[in-house]
């Protein structure tokens, strides 16, 4: 064997698993393949700090660029500030951190066939090692057949969360004392939109226009004009732009996790968006990777058949457990107007912080839950019911 085990894929899940077993079995053959330039990409994860365990937030503080005790949210009738950690890793500090350690990384390299134990090169070679994990982001949904030969659509129904940020230095500083995750005051167009900030320096954030959209398409001229406006209506002026970052994270609301997998390479372990590890409200997947790589880590053998058992038992058993969000997303874009769907956010962030701090942590109690849901619906009321009835 060429290597004990290859990443296929260098972005945020398959560069946290290498990076648990340089630190705890250092003695593991890891390599990366990566069709793009570098590990990580261009990407900044955030993530609130209680989403993970204190053991977890100390292991992965050397990817951290930036942390805030507080955020803010704005929308039409309702903003306010809350207490709680945030936290913003970068692909650069990913990079960093793996090009510390001894796994072997091959840049531009694209992979035109994977197998449970083997990936094929475009230039031919073929790599070989005791297990592949196809950690190589969302994968295209895939139909699933029914008896007869029919398809009943994709096993899981994603809708989209799309962005284009720009990474800004103004002339002056703004004022920021933490992070906009929502501001929902923006005109509601293409979906719900909200204008997210992350201030990186006195003088320096980053401003994405974002859209919890049906459609996965990006109109990023569109998007880049709307950035600028937002900035010169906060009164702020650009010196430069720094860098531009562009994506569309998966938001699920519903879906036969099972058949997800039965529709993926048969044997082959997946991680990350390609196992479907993501919250499914917010398309974070920072805290589901930090855990996959705990998982890997630990495994007593780290074999293809070994690796599928447990990532598919974890994905699955996460997916399943995650049910009420789902639900909350499909009132969302089901039994919400899209121009409307700002309400159901608004009227969340009217719960108290502990109960928030749950809910993105996946952590919702019985009573949590309730109190999410008791009282007058932000949306019709016979959509609603439409809703809950399906569901």
């Amino acid at each position: 064997m060429d290597f004990d085990l290859i990443l296929a894929g260098g972005g945020l899940a398959n560069g946290l698993i290498a990076l648990r077993l340089a630190a705890r079995r250092p003695h593991v053959r890891v390599a990366i393949v990566e069709g793009g330039d570098a590990v990580g990409g261009n990407h900044t994860w955030s993530s609130f700090e209680a989403d993970i365990s204190p053991e977890q937030v100390a292991w992965t503080v050397p990817l951290v660029a930036h942390r805030w005790d507080r955020y803010s949210i704005r929308f039409p009738d309702h903003g306010r500030a809350i207490r709680a950690g945030y936290r913003s890793s970068t692909s650069e500090r990913l990079a960093a951190a793996v090009a510390a350690t001894a796994t072997t990384v091959l840049t531009g390299t694209a992979i035109t066939g994977l197998t449970p134990e083997s990936v094929t090169l475009a230039d031919g070679r073929v790599l070989t090692a005791g297990a592949v994990i196809d950690g190589r982001g969302q994968k295209p949904q895939t139909v699933r057949p029914q008896r007869g030969g029919n398809g009943s659509g994709p096993p899981l129904d994603l809708r989209a969360q799309k962005f284009v940020g720009l990474e800004v230095e103004l002339t002056a500083d703004h004022g920021l004392d933490g992070p906009v995750i929502m501001d929902a005051t923006v005109p509601q167009v293409d979906g719900y939109r909200f204008v997210y900030t992350l201030p990186f320096g006195p003088r320096t954030v980053l401003v994405e226009d974002t859209y919890y959209s049906d459609g996965r398409d990006l109109a990023p001229d569109v998007l880049r004009a709307r950035v600028m406006d937002y900035i010169a209506a906060q009164g702020w002026t650009v010196a430069r732009v720094i860098r531009e970052e562009v994506g569309v994270l998966p938001i699920a609301l519903g879906g036969d996790i099972g058949a997800f997998w039965d529709a993926s390479a048969p044997g082959v372990p997946l991680a990350g968006l390609r196992a479907a590890l993501f919250n499914p409200i917010t398309g974070y997947s920072f805290p589901d990777a930090v855990r996959t790589a705990d998982l890997v880590a630990s495994l007593p053998e780290l074999t293809a058949p070994a690796l599928y058992a447990a990532l598919r038992h974890h994905s699955e058993s996460t997916w399943r457990r995650r049910g009420f969000y789902r639900f909350l997303t499909r009132m969302l874009f089901i039994a919400a107007a899209p121009h409307e769907r700002y309400r159901v956010l608004q009227r969340f962030y009217r719960l108290d912080d502990a109960l928030v701090r749950r809910f993105y942590a996946g952590e919702s109690t019985a009573l949590d839950k309730a109190r999410t849901l008791v009282g007058k619906p932000p949306v019709p009321l016979g959509r609603a019911l439409g809703v809950l009835l399906n569901s």
